[in-house]
């Protein structure tokens, strides 16, 4: 089963500093939460992030992991290159019901990752061999990323900005769950808003579907 965590606002603590740790890094910036990077050294990348204040960094070199804990995260992930760390870290994490991954041991993970194909951050389709060949996930997405993005354009990508703004609108101004559906559906079909949008006028097309909202009865 694939699911997508809801992160904003969260602390999630990545242990390690490498290459490894910063691929981690890049994915979460995605995601709005907080990132702590506890290592003793860390490379040059992260440090860039850590002084634009993207993420917070803590200069230890971890020897008790239960000291992880009274950080209270969401997620813990580990990265370092010392596997008998990394499993005491996940023991740790599951201990303290706190949800863990270590990159050198899907198997006793909480979760797996799988490789993306991003669209503006707003459409993600997931490769996902469940943790049994991250390589073989990357390969496939690789492969899989020209197909999509043939198929996949910039006006569906505006479409879905539009109905995020109604979607937000319908919910103080209509009662049902059906009949919210019913309007979504109905400035999705709109022949108006998909000339809009067509011709990249998008923030007409945003006063076009307000408007169909606004008249709905």
């Amino acid at each position: 089963m694939i699911v997508h965590l809801n992160l904003q606002g969260r602390l999630v603590i990545i242990v390690g500093g490498g290459n490894e740790a910063l691929k981690r890094i890049k994915i979460l910036l995605k995601e709005n939460c907080k990132i702590l990077v506890i290592s003793d050294i860390i490379n040059n990348q992260i440090k860039t992030l850590v002084k634009t204040k993207k993420i917070k960094f803590k200069n230890q070199k971890i020897q008790n992991t239960s000291n992880l804990a009274t950080y209270k995260p969401f997620i813990i992930i580990t990265t370092t290159n010392d596997k008998k760390l990394n499993q005491r870290i996940i023991n740790t994490a599951k201990k303290n019901k706190i949800i863990a991954y270590s990159s050198d041991n899907p198997e006793s993970s909480d979760f797996a990752n799988p490789s993306i194909i991003d669209f503006e951050n707003i459409i993600q389709i997931a490769i996902f061999t469940g943790g049994k060949s991250p390589a073989m996930s990357k390969k496939l997405r690789i492969k899989s990323e020209k197909f999509f993005k043939k198929i996949i354009i910039k006006e569906d990508i505006d479409h879905i900005k539009i109905q995020k703004i109604v979607r937000e609108l319908a919910k103080n101004m209509i009662s049902t769950q059906n009949e919210r559906k019913m309007i979504l559906s109905s400035i999705m079909r709109d022949k108006e808003i998909k000339r809009l949008i067509k011709e990249g006028q998008l923030k007409r097309a945003e006063k076009q579907a307000i408007k169909i909202l606004g008249n709905w009865k």
